[in-house]
């Protein structure tokens, strides 16, 4: 299904201990868990407030991101129905082109759940035009489900947070809502501590402004995550996002 991305894909080399010497001594000092995993990466676990978050860097588990890559995620209790991406614009278009060449210039006929969500919703939602997200419309897309929560959520800093990245144009980043839980996602060949704060840094400030809107605007929470249980929520044990 996904040959039109899967085009972009290398080799995967295993990594190695000594790539990652640094983070363990990172994540000690500031009292996060860390745990090695054999041949592939590392997790840390941390948090923000009474939010808990992980960081996961090995493999990608995507076919748009060749390497390695670095993921981040957290529950915060959302509603299911809620379902918003922010990602870099130059992926948005390669992604449109592979949907466009599968879906009709190929044999497929419709997108099912073995296609990834971040292609589902490229094709289900409209994303905000230029004029609503001025400072961004150069080098990035944003769509949801609900176009009013998506731009409570990019006002102030979480805007001003995705404009002064530090990341290429083609470099892929998905930042995205589903299923109540915040999930980021970018392309990351090497376990270079510096970078993992900055999307440390990034993805803090999106748990921020999205618990900021939720507490604005109670609807968008679960029916069975009231506030005061979304505040104190905590991340799966090892689950693999789907």
């Amino acid at each position: 299904m996904l040959d039109g991305i899967k085009r972009w894909l290398g080799s995967t080399p295993k990594a190695g201990a000594a790539e990652w010497d640094g983070v363990a001594p990172w994540a000690q000092s500031h009292q996060y868990g860390f745990r090695a995993v054999p041949d592939e990466g590392f997790v840390v676990d941390g948090r923000l407030g009474a939010t808990a978050w992980r960081l996961e860097w090995g493999p990608s588990q995507r076919p748009y991101i060749q390497g390695h890559e670095v993921r981040l995620r957290c529950e915060l209790g959302l509603g299911s129905d809620l379902q918003a991406m922010v990602m870099n614009r130059r992926l948005a278009e390669q992604m449109e082109t592979s949907v466009y060449e599968q879906f009709v210039e190929g044999v497929q006929t419709r997108i099912d759940n073995q296609t990834p969500p971040e292609m589902r919703w490229l094709v289900m939602f409209q994303k905000l035009p230029g004029s609503e997200i001025a400072p961004l419309r150069e080098r990035w897309v944003a769509l949801a489900s609900q176009k009013t929560w998506l731009k409570e959520w990019l006002q102030g800093p979480l805007t001003a947070s995705l404009a002064a990245l530090q990341v290429a144009e083609d470099l892929p980043v998905v930042l995205m809502i589903g299923r109540g839980r915040l999930m980021l996602r970018a392309s990351q060949p090497d376990a270079d501590v510096a970078q993992l704060q900055a999307w440390l840094r990034f993805f803090e400030c999106a748990i921020r402004e999205a618990r900021r809107v939720a507490a604005d605007d109670p609807d968008s929470l679960s029916p069975s995550a009231p506030s005061s249980v979304w505040q104190q929520s905590a991340l799966p044990g090892s689950e693999r996002d789907k």
